[in-house]
């Protein structure tokens, strides 16, 4: 059976979850919504139709969701240029490409910010395929997102690599495993207790320990 290795991208493989955070501050504040930066942070990997009511209420939500989401997004591309590659992300998917049948990089976020990452981590040449937000209906936690990983591999089966536990929770709703890194700022005790098999420190500690992957996935065949 074919296996898929689904690789989420900001805070796994670039290091922008803190970027991300200011840009919804930002937009946020734009609406005369103040948010601590701490309390936004919590939320980043969460998809973006969902955060709004997630730290400021769902009357925000109401109110000014969408000019939020629009603002952030313009925000975010101000302060694009200043994201760079995670240590060992290249690396991490040329390793994933010789023990998986396919790499596929799984994003809800807009198609410029992911030909930005793609360019950035030149991935194009050896990642499989990548998602985009045209992808998803429903975005992290929701599981849309690795099934919409899932066929662009042709794959039924996998493990998904995420730094928050938005990413740990989608992956255990579409059946597979999960396993975490902390570049995104969460705890290792979070992304365990979300659900996540292992967790390591980066995409470089992960490198010479693929091989590991092959026992989390077995373990998901046993569950």
């Amino acid at each position: 059976m074919p296996r898929a290795a689904i690789l989420d991208v900001d805070g796994t493989l670039v290091d922008s979850n803190y970027q991300h955070a200011i840009a919804w501050q930002r937009a946020l504040r734009s609406e005369g919504i103040s948010v601590p930066a701490w309390c936004i942070h919590r939320h980043i990997g969460m998809g973006g139709d969902k955060l709004v009511g997630a730290v400021a209420g769902e009357a925000a939500e109401e109110r000014c969701g969408d000019a939020v989401r629009d603002a952030e997004a313009e925000i975010y591309m101000e302060l694009i240029d200043e994201v760079q590659p995670l240590p060992g992300a290249r690396e991490l998917i040329l390793c994933l490409r010789e023990r998986f049948d396919s790499v596929v990089l799984a994003s809800s976020a807009k198609e410029r910010e992911i030909d930005f990452y793609l360019d950035l981590l030149g991935a194009r040449e050896i990642a499989d395929d990548w998602t985009t937000s045209a992808d998803v209906e429903a975005t992290k936690p929701e599981p849309d997102l690795v099934h919409a990983a899932l066929e662009k591999a042709g794959a039924r089966e996998g493990v998904v690599i995420g730094d928050t536990t938005w990413d740990v929770k989608a992956a255990l709703r579409a059946d597979l495993a999960a396993v975490g890194v902390l570049t995104g700022g969460f705890a290792a005790a979070e992304l365990r207790e979300a659900g996540a098999a292992a967790v390591y420190e980066s995409a470089a500690e992960l490198v010479p320990r693929v091989a590991e992957l092959d026992g989390e996935l077995s373990a998901s065949r046993a569950r």
